[in-house]
């Protein structure tokens, strides 16, 4: 007999989300695993709001909403582990795990992993330099500010221009600290236009198109030298440097798996109803397409828990006749499309009513999606990085052998 009829690993929106929906839908056994001590994620450390507008109808700042989400669980009766990481998953749905008591196995009739994004590191980016102390990405202070009271430079250089980065100028600026400058290695603002005029209306100069070469100091960030968008080099002063953004799934879990992740995303694919191609493990949040808001991420795992406790319903005698599973193509420079695979034959309701898409760089052009060969959706305009874009999927796409997302880019 199973430890439980499902385990999420992840208390972050999207985790608890899903377990909460699960014991809505009347799903009896429903454990959720979460490494650290408190549910929220990433939202804990925000010292900002708004959070929880659409899931709550109310305004939360980050420690709030995630206080909000660990309320959620305790009255739906999940059965909520802190402290507990996962350190692998098998087929079958099986899990092992680090606890506070030693290495347990745990195994349930369906796992869905929620184990949400994180941010690139320096070592990551290839920054060269010397490795003095105050560099750090926006989780690192976010965590220093919200849990310790510490903010560990004055006058940092901020590199990225994502929605993160405008949270890390928002902690920056109310916790006493004033970056020199913003940069922006590509030569177009990642995060919508009238957002990117936030910096600038605070006194915090941005630069497209700039790229950080070196980071100098013997104890402490002392300068950088930058290359800027006209090909010199200028040298700045400031006492700290925070990479922002240029998130990554946390996918460890999966990378040794049998499911693998995909090259593009570096996430599992998965099908409409946040299935892999493991019939007993399912997917949510922005562990499938770094990097969502909260909102985003909790409406989504919901919808997921519904999935999976339909699919729990449906045969309790027996495992559901699963079809064959398509994966969906596309052309570049598409990033990554998500839900990657299509399941032939699959009548019920889906998690996912669009295909959600991202390109690599900015790119003007015609995108289409093909069943079989011919165009059944097509749009034509300029398509921006890293922004959120969705393509409906139609109901033919079940009984589709083909299902291409093309892009005819235009010079």
């Amino acid at each position: 007999m199973s430890d439980a009829d499902v385990i999420v690993i992840g208390g972050g929106p999207a985790g608890v989300a899903a377990a909460v929906e699960l014991r809505r839908c009347g799903v009896a056994r429903v454990v959720l695993l979460e490494r650290e001590a408190q549910l929220g994620g990433a939202t804990r450390h925000c010292s900002h709001s708004p959070f929880g507008m659409l899931d709550f109808r109310r305004i939360y700042f980050g420690a709030a909403y995630g206080r909000r989400l660990e309320a959620e669980s305790a009255r739906a009766g999940v059965e909520v582990r802190t402290g507990h990481s996962v350190v692998r998953i098998e087929a079958g749905g099986r899990v092992e795990l680090a606890t506070p008591r030693g290495v347990e196995t745990l195994t349930a009739r369906r796992l869905l992993i929620a184990t949400g994004a994180r941010e690139t590191p320096r070592a990551a980016r290839l920054i060269s330099g010397d490795r003095p102390v105050g560099v750090v990405t926006t989780g690192t202070l976010q965590a220093y500010a919200a849990f310790h009271g510490l903010m560990p430079f004055r006058r940092p250089l901020i590199v990225g221009s994502e929605l993160v980065s405008l949270s890390a100028v928002l902690t920056c600026l109310t916790h006493g600290a004033r970056p020199v400058a913003m940069i922006e290695p590509g030569p177009h603002p990642l995060a919508p236009a009238p957002l990117m005029w936030f910096p600038r209306l605070m006194g915090v100069p941005f630069h497209c198109g700039t790229e950080l070469l070196d980071i100098h100091g013997d104890r402490r960030v002392e300068d950088v030298t930058l290359r800027m968008s006209d090909g010199s080099t200028l040298k700045i002063a400031c006492d700290g440097v925070l990479f922002t953004g240029r998130f990554i799934p946390e996918s460890a879990l999966l990378r040794p798996s049998s499911i693998g992740v995909e090259p593009g995303s570096s996430a599992p694919a998965i099908d409409p109803y946040g299935r892999t191609a493991d019939p007993h493990l399912f997917a949510a949040g922005n562990l499938l397409r770094a990097v969502e808001t909260a909102g985003w991420s909790f409406r989504e795992g919901r919808r997921v828990g519904c999935a999976v406790a339909e699919d729990l319903t449906e045969d309790l005698a027996r495992e559901p006749a699963l079809g064959e599973l398509v994966p969906v193509t596309f052309d570049p420079p598409i990033k990554l499309v998500v839900p990657g695979l299509i399941r032939r034959g699959n009548a019920a309701a889906p998690a996912f009513r669009d295909f959600q898409l991202r390109f690599t760089r900015r790119a003007r052009g015609r995108l289409s999606l093909v069943l079989d060969g011919r165009v059944v959706w097509t749009r034509e305009k300029t398509w921006m990085p890293e922004r959120r874009i969705l393509v409906p999927i139609p109901p033919a796409a079940v009984m589709a052998n083909a299902v291409h997302v093309g892009f005819e880019e235009q010079a």
